[in-house]
């Protein structure tokens, strides 16, 4: 299999007809890797909602095969049945579980990766969502990182430069911490306190916790994935713009990175207040983000890229023994420096494309630049987030003040020394 991949990118490299190419090897690696997937369980869907996070940055005649597939692996989760559902309930929350309810809708609202919510009436009144697990999902999730651990060597050769064992590892880290809803429930408590009586976020408070079902306040909201696909332009922008400013802002105020910018997970309520959910991934960030990334991506946006080679190189982002160019290092970062070159940005689909190097005249560059740069541990998970967040807002297409927010939430951005 691995043979395969690399034939593949050696036969991209050494010439034919570019567009006809990548075309056939985007339906062969959306075979591939929906093969792989449609063995897996659990993880399943989690991987899948990780893809759709840059979905605006393919473009529509290379993305199709994956969007297809996509589909289909998420048609093959039917909801768990009700009689599950109350023998989770029976363990999680205690055989007499129905007293803590004045109503439970047996049908599921929504599903998730590793779980399934429900519409529910808590005893004091309050309409409660209930998230409950499904049963073996922490079993399943383990035997696909197992998997994916076996594939290292695959994932190497497809995605050179890369050290893939930091992301194996981090992925186990916050699989298990998705698995423990006490966990997901601290974090969400953690949020609801420091945003309470926000004008601009809502986190739903919990009203109980276990293990495999934890119970939220309910909160009725247009969901994300609507506004994406028929919002007015208004929406979009506030949309955007306060995604960008609840990811900047958190680990200030939170000490906590909400580490999963799917669109699922948030919503806008009353065209004003965003409403941001399920808080099983997040990572502990104390001092707020690194300073180190705001002075590179100030360097960056300023083309200082003499004093930016040093400062990449001390921080471990070039493999050692290589050398990077300015050119490599400006598209590298383009989608993080772009946004701040202006007072106000127009996030779209088509700049993504262009800024994640996937325009067919940026490919060839791009794959090298991959082969200089590597992304150390401590950043990664910075740097999937805040790339999710720019892709969320492209698919919006959403115009905000991205410069404004980053310089005061991202320290070392503003600074001019």
């Amino acid at each position: 299999m691995a043979g395969r991949a690399a034939a593949g990118l050696g036969k991209r490299m050494v010439g034919g007809d570019r567009e006809e190419i990548r075309a056939q090897l985007s339906q062969k690696a959306a075979d591939q890797l929906f093969t792989v997937l449609g063995e897996l369980k659990g993880g399943a869907m989690k991987l899948g909602q990780a893809l759709s996070i840059m979905e605006a940055a393919v473009p529509d005649k290379w993305a199709e095969p994956y969007r297809d597939a996509l589909t289909k692996l998420q048609a093959q989760a039917p909801p768990m049945p009700a009689k599950h559902v109350h023998r989770m309930l029976d363990q999680q929350l205690g055989t007499m579980w129905r007293q803590r309810f004045t109503y439970f809708d047996d049908t599921p609202a929504a599903s998730a990766s590793i779980g399934q919510v429900h519409r529910a009436v808590w005893s004091d009144g309050r309409e409660v969502a209930v998230k409950v697990q499904y049963p073996g999902a922490d079993e399943a999730l383990r035997a696909d990182l197992k998997t994916l651990g076996r594939l290292v060597g695959l994932i190497a050769n497809v995605i050179p430069g890369i050290d893939v064992k930091p992301i194996i590892s981090e992925l186990n880290e916050r699989t298990e911490e998705e698995l423990d809803y006490r966990m997901e429930a601290d974090n969400q408590r953690r949020f609801a306190k420091i945003f309470n009586g926000d004008p601009n976020f809502l986190v739903p408070r919990v009203v109980a916790s276990s293990p495999k079902v934890v119970v939220t306040e309910w909160v009725d909201a247009k969901p994300l994935s609507q506004i994406i696909k028929s919002g007015s332009q208004h929406e979009r922008n506030l949309a955007g713009e306060l995604i960008a400013t609840f990811h900047f802002s958190s680990p200030a105020l939170v000490g906590l990175l909400h580490s999963d910018p799917h669109p699922g997970n948030f919503m806008l309520r009353n065209s004003e207040q965003l409403v941001v959910v399920d808080f099983g991934a997040c990572a502990p960030l104390p001092g707020g983000l690194p300073e180190g990334l705001g002075v590179m991506l100030r360097l960056a946006a300023a083309e200082k890229f003499d004093e930016l080679i040093d400062i990449l190189h001390e921080h471990k982002f070039v493999i050692p023994g290589k050398q990077i160019t300015a050119e490599e290092i400006d598209d590298y970062l383009r989608p993080f420096t772009d946004p701040i070159k202006s007072e106000r940005f127009h996030f779209t689909r088509a700049w993504l494309q262009k800024a994640a190097g996937t325009a067919a005249s940026d490919f060839d560059a791009q794959f090298r630049t991959i082969r200089t740069l590597q992304m150390p541990p401590e950043y990664l998970m910075i740097f999937r987030v805040l790339t999710g967040s720019v892709g969320v807002c492209s698919q919006l297409s959403a115009e905000a003040p991205y410069m404004q927010i980053a310089q005061q939430w991202l320290p070392g951005l503003a600074d001019q020394h």
